[in-house]
């Protein structure tokens, strides 16, 4: 009984003093994650930059080809080269419309000391685009044995461009810096050129200008697209004063081509373009004052694309060119291409 009453005892004296017991530790609350959202406003592919309202949307191609033709590389009748290219484009609301912004990186592979570019940046706003991107002379058949342009079609700009729909017009002032120049000047010259295109039920068409300042001389070109029977027929035409940045290869020619859809994954497309007074090489020294007293030439050629799969992409080329004032031209690609 007596040890009874000491257990008892010491209980309730344990209970009664005093707890000194550890600080509870308190967990702190983890910082609130922001997931990438889908931007659906501009087309598949944008989301917003966290903490802004500007979409973004990155995409590119992987491309490996191999060309055949007479010097292709130095004195080798073919040549190898990949290519990659990685496109950013912005996209925001302004009280102007969408502010875009784009930037396109390409890489080409043609050894193992590859070479990069710029191969566009520019701002877009309210229908005025200004920097460096593709003029309208870059757009062409849809096969790839036709010249439509000479020269490069990428410069430094400044134009407008009115859409409706379908239907577009504009003008653009061009720096010209890679393109015909006369001997003793710079090539550093000023272009202004016009573009109008529209799409009318199964009819699709473009007409452009161009005039280059430095050597007083100009072109102008249309194109036509038409939906018929499985494929769509393209046709196109351009004349040009006098050699100059925007066309030089003729002073004028005319292309058709048959897109043939064959199935959903194959298609044919043969090609035939002539060319009146046609220069045979578009090198700046070797570029005559006119196109006065030049032969003829023409061309055929035919493209074969196949869709392997999904965002990958084969093609292949091959043309023949037949010009009065030089040997005739077999030449051709291979081109495997995958698309993100």
């Amino acid at each position: 009984m007596r040890i009874r009453m000491t257990l008892l005892g010491s209980a309730a004296a344990l209970a009664a003093a005093p707890c000194f017991a550890a600080d509870a530790i308190v967990a702190a609350e983890p910082e609130p994650v922001e997931y990438v959202r889908v931007c659906d406003a501009y087309g598949t592919g944008y989301f917003y930059i966290p903490g802004t309202e500007t979409c973004l949307k990155i995409g590119g191609y992987l491309r490996f080809e191999v060309y055949g033709g007479p010097d292709e590389r130095g004195t080798s009748d073919w040549n190898a080269r990949t290519r990659a290219q990685v496109e950013f484009s912005s996209k925001s609301d302004t009280e102007y419309g969408p502010l875009t912004g784009v930037i396109v990186l390409r890489n080409n592979g043609d050894n193992a000391e590859s070479t990069g570019r710029l191969d566009s940046a520019y701002i877009d706003i309210a229908g005025i685009r200004a920097g460096l991107f593709y003029s309208w002379w870059d757009d062409d058949l849809s096969g790839e044995p036709d010249v439509l342009s000479s020269f490069e079609t990428l410069h430094n700009s400044l134009r407008y461009q009115y859409e409706s729909g379908d239907f577009y017009a504009g003008l653009s002032i061009d720096e010209l810096e890679d393109g015909y120049y006369k001997t003793g000047e710079e090539p550093n010259n000023l272009g202004i050129a016009a573009g109008i295109g529209d799409k009318i039920g199964a009819i699709t068409y473009q007409v452009i200008g161009g005039y280059d300042t430095d050597n007083e001389e100009g072109a102008i070109r249309g194109m036509l697209f038409a939906d018929l029977g499985p494929g769509t027929l393209g046709l196109a035409g351009v004349w040009a004063s006098g050699p100059n940045s925007y066309y030089a290869q003729s002073e004028w020619t005319i292309a058709a081509e048959y897109a043939w859809k064959i199935t959903e994954m194959w298609s044919l497309t043969p090609m035939a373009q002539y060319f009146g007074n046609y220069a045979t090489d578009t090198d700046n020294g070797a570029i005559p004052a006119s196109f006065d007293g030049l032969g003829d030439a023409w061309k055929v050629g035919v493209t074969v694309d196949y869709r392997v799969a999904e965002n990958l992409y084969a093609k292949a080329t091959v043309n023949y060119l037949d010009p009065d004032d030089g040997p005739d031209v077999t030449s051709g690609f291979f081109r495997l291409q995958r698309a993100f």
